[in-house]
């Protein structure tokens, strides 16, 4: 019987830091969380942008989730702490990590503790460029196109093309190879007791997304085709998987070391990790027609839909879609773009320079920079004539994967001024995100509204305002700076049964909206002509 004195925890794993969200299961009442930072990511070891290298240490996710979940449980005090009856996960991803017969990352090895391919590989990272090309070229030959559904090319952001990559980097780790797994399949293995290749359970998000897997084949492609790319994906053989769960399942129960840790009851249910994105489209109240934008560093575009309403349509170029990835019963479909906020942090840094090499450190002052170019951007006028960006300043994810293609600026003179080229970035960002839909669209996906969450989404009205008028649709913004933890937490409802499905926990746990944003039809109007000279820049890359 559902109360209100049942509580659930969603933890989210993201980027920089890790969030622990501790809910409530009749109304999704938000009683109390924490946020820890990962330590040895703070200090950006085991990174080099210059060769878009971005690895984490597993220590990193341990320590970090005993402070943040111990943090929050003291804050919500005794009586809540014993009648929280299930923890649930997202993560990045792909973000995966080499590891032994037993499941254990091989940086948790003392002779590679300090090596950054024996570390998880950040989403990220794109470093393994070269593999990535191999598996699509191979894949466009072999009798099964095991890109089909990861929307007709594999990614050097994905498990495959970086567990090669690694192999290839370092023989010295192939020593103690087994086998690999995602960021979120590690975690809830860790807190079940259950590690070990063969048995811990697998993520149907992750798999169908980042790994190629699919029903239609029997799982993950062929051994003979995973040979036939590299001889070094051999080790793997017999230590991975062809069952996948879907987020609604329990896993098993927490298990006493970690119950420990964690100050919780040993025994309380323990859901399915998944990909933030994903994970943070179901906080949102995701159903059929719903795009929900995930708007950050980068964005991720999810949607779901009914198998009626899309069969067994493949939609060309985007980041894959999965039977329950996202919603169990349903087709999930992801795309995104691989620079958002990080664009404008680019040109807020450009701008800061001169004055950060005087006042070293000062977050402040390129706050206030961005704050300033913010505010005369949203004064600008809007014509046909002005400069027109791309978003590409980390390659595109989609529509049409290519990470080598970059950013450009067309349209600039000597007049242009700072604010005029941070709205043209903003436009871009915009753009990217049109297309996405139009690809949807174009395949007979159905959008019928958009829903926003992340901190863009929240803080900046500007860049929405521009993305409700590029659009030409209205975007709600969801009233949770928690959405992905908020998502993690109704799966954990229905893996500890207090709800028996996941719509009936969106419904009982799901905040309202903080905002609405409406196009302006002319502004519209004016952008469906600047949006054709995006295209026709991108098209000339």
């Amino acid at each position: 019987m559902q109360t209100q004195t049942k509580y659930v925890i969603g933890v989210d794993f993201g980027s920089d830091s890790v969030r622990c969200l501790i809910v409530g299961t009749a109304d999704g009442a938000e009683i109390a969380s924490a946020v820890a930072a990962y330590p040895r990511w703070k200090k950006r070891l085991y990174c080099d942008p210059s060769l878009n290298r971005y690895r984490q240490h597993p220590l990193d996710y341990i320590e970090s989730l005993e402070q943040c979940v111990r943090e929050a449980l003291e804050k919500c005090g005794k009586e809540v702490a014993d009648n929280i009856c299930g923890i649930s996960f997202d993560t990045t991803a792909s973000t995966p990590a080499l590891t032994d017969e037993r499941g254990v990352p091989l940086a948790l090895l003392p002779e590679y503790a300090e090596n950054p391919d024996a570390m998880f590989v950040l989403w990220k990272d794109h470093t393994a460029l070269a593999e990535a090309d191999e598996i699509n070229d191979l894949a466009k030959r072999w009798e099964v196109d095991y890109t089909r559904y990861s929307g007709g090319a594999y990614s050097c952001e994905w498990v495959w093309a970086k567990m090669l990559h690694c192999l290839r980097s370092d023989p010295a780790l192939r020593a103690k190879t087994c086998s690999w797994v995602e960021h979120c399949d590690w975690i809830c293995g860790l807190l079940t007791g259950d590690t070990k290749p063969e048995t811990i359970a697998r993520s149907r998000c992750a798999a169908g997304h980042k790994a190629m897997w699919h029903e239609s084949w029997g799982g993950l492609p062929s051994p003979e085709f995973l040979s036939a790319v590299d001889p070094l994906l051999d080790i793997f053989r017999g230590h991975l998987y062809t069952r996948t769960v879907t987020g609604d399942e329990c896993i098993g129960g927490l298990c006493p070391e970690w119950a420990a840790r964690l100050g919780l009851r040993p025994g309380i249910a323990v859901g399915v990790g998944a990909i933030d994105c994903h994970v943070g489209a179901v906080g949102a109240g995701i159903v059929p027609g719903t795009l929900v934008k995930v708007m950050g560093t980068s964005t991720c575009d999810i949607v779901v839909g009914a198998y009626g309403e899309v069969g067994d349509r493949v939609v060309r170029g985007i980041c894959g879609q999965v039977d329950g990835s996202v919603l169990p019963g349903y087709v999930g479909f992801e795309a995104g773009q691989a620079a958002f906020g990080d664009i404008y942090a680019w040109f807020r840094r450009i701008m800061a320079w001169p004055l950060s090499r005087i006042a070293q450190g000062d977050e402040t002052l390129e706050e206030r920079i961005l704050s300033e170019l913010t505010a005369e951007a949203e004064s600008l006028p809007l014509t046909t004539g002005d400069p027109v960006a791309l978003d590409w300043h980390n390659g595109r994810r989609t529509p049409d994967a290519d990470p080598r293609v970059h950013g450009a600026i067309d349209g600039l003179t000597l007049a242009t001024s700072a604010p005029t080229v941070f709205k043209a970035l903003v436009e871009a960002t915009a753009f990217g995100s049109r297309a996405i839909n139009e690809r949807m669209l174009e395949e007979g996906v159905p959008i019928d509204n958009i829903i926003a969450i992340g901190g863009i989404a929240r803080k900046s009205s500007f860049v929405m305002r521009t993305m409700a008028d590029v659009m030409g649709m209205p975007i709600r913004v969801l009233d949770s700076d928690q959405a992905c933890a908020l998502g993690a937490a109704m799966f954990a409802a229905v893996a500890a049964g207090i709800h028996g499905s996941v719509a009936e926990a969106q419904q009982a746990m799901r905040p309202g909206f903080s905002a609405e944003y409406r196009p302006d039809m002319e502004r519209h109007a004016i952008y469906d002509y600047l949006y054709a000279r995006y295209l026709e820049l991108g098209a000339a890359r």
